[in-house]
C-alpha cells in the first residue's frame, strides 16, 4: 500500500478541512440535520461519509441557500464540491476551512458577497456542476434504454414493434447525440426482435403483391393463369 491519504486522516466525528488536503471531494447528499441554537446547527450526510457528516459554516450555509432556497429536504440527491482552502482563518490565525466550489440544480455560476473579516466582505464564486449533471442524464438515459427494450422484446407482432419504436422515436433523436452507444444498443435490439418477428410469420406484414395470390388448390398465380388464356 504506497496511499498516504488513509493514515492522514483526523480523528473526529464530521469531515474536516484536513480531510481534503488531497484534493476536493464531490458528495451527494442523504439528509440534512437541523439544530438551531447550537454551535454547529446542520449537519449534511452524504454518500460514503462514514459516519462524519459536513457541518457547513454559516458562509457556507448562506451559499447553500442562496443556491438551492431555504428547504432542506429539497437537497437530498443533490452534489456539490467541497475543497479545503487554506486562507480561512480562526481566532487571526489560518487554519483553513472547507469551502464550496461547485453545485448541480443551479442554472449558471453565480457569485455572492461573503464576510471575510470583520467588516470586509469578498465575492464568492460558485460553479455549475457540469460533470455530476451529466452522469444523473447518463444514469436517466440508461434507465430509459433498460424500460424501453423491455417493451421492445415483449412486443408480440411487427405492428405492436413499430408501435414501440414510435413512441421511443424522440428519445432516440436526443440519445444518437448525446449517448451513441446507447443509441446502437437499442437500434440493434430493434432489429434482433424485427427478425424474430419476421422468423416466425415470413407473411407478417407483406402485401399480396410481395408473394402472390393464389388459387386454392392450383400451383399457379392469377398472373399465370391469365397468361395461359383463361377467359
Amino acid at each position: 500500500m504506497n496511499d498516504m491519504t488513509a493514515v492522514i486522516v483526523p480523528k473526529s466525528d464530521q469531515l474536516n478541512a484536513d480531510d481534503l488536503i488531497a484534493g476536493p471531494r464531490t458528495i451527494t447528499i442523504t439528509g440534512v440535520n437541523i439544530r438551531a441554537g447550537t454551535e454547529q446547527p446542520v449537519a449534511i450526510s452524504f454518500d460514503g461519509d462514514n459516519g462524519k457528516p459536513w457541518k457547513p459554516c454559516k458562509s457556507m450555509s448562506r451559499v447553500l441557500v442562496s443556491a438551492w432556497g431555504p428547504d432542506a429536504k429539497a437537497y437530498v440527491g443533490r452534489s456539490l464540491t467541497l475543497y479545503r482552502d487554506p486562507k480561512v482563518k480562526w481566532g487571526g490565525m489560518e487554519v483553513g476551512g472547507i469551502r464550496v466550489s461547485h453545485m448541480t440544480d443551479i442554472e449558471r455560476d453565480f457569485s455572492m458577497a461573503l464576510t471575510a473579516t470583520k467588516g470586509k466582505r469578498e465575492p464568492f464564486m460558485v460553479k455549475k456542476l457540469v460533470a455530476q449533471a451529466a452522469k444523473v442524464d447518463s444514469a436517466a438515459a440508461e434507465k430509459w434504454v433498460d424500460d424501453h427494450l423491455g417493451f421492445v422484446r415483449g412486443a408480440a407482432d411487427l405492428e405492436s414493434l413499430d408501435a414501440v419504436i414510435a413512441g421511443g422515436m424522440k428519445a432516440m433523436t436526443k440519445l444518437s447525440g448525446t449517448n451513441p452507444d446507447l443509441h446502437q444498443k437499442v437500434t440493434d435490439a430493434y432489429n434482433l426482435r424485427r427478425n424474430a418477428l419476421t422468423e416466425a410469420d415470413p407473411f407478417e406484414g407483406r402485401t399480396d403483391a410481395d408473394h402472390g395470390d393464389q388459387f386454392p388448390g392450383d400451383g399457379g398465380s392469377v398472373a399465370g393463369d391469365l397468361n395461359e388464356g383463361g377467359e
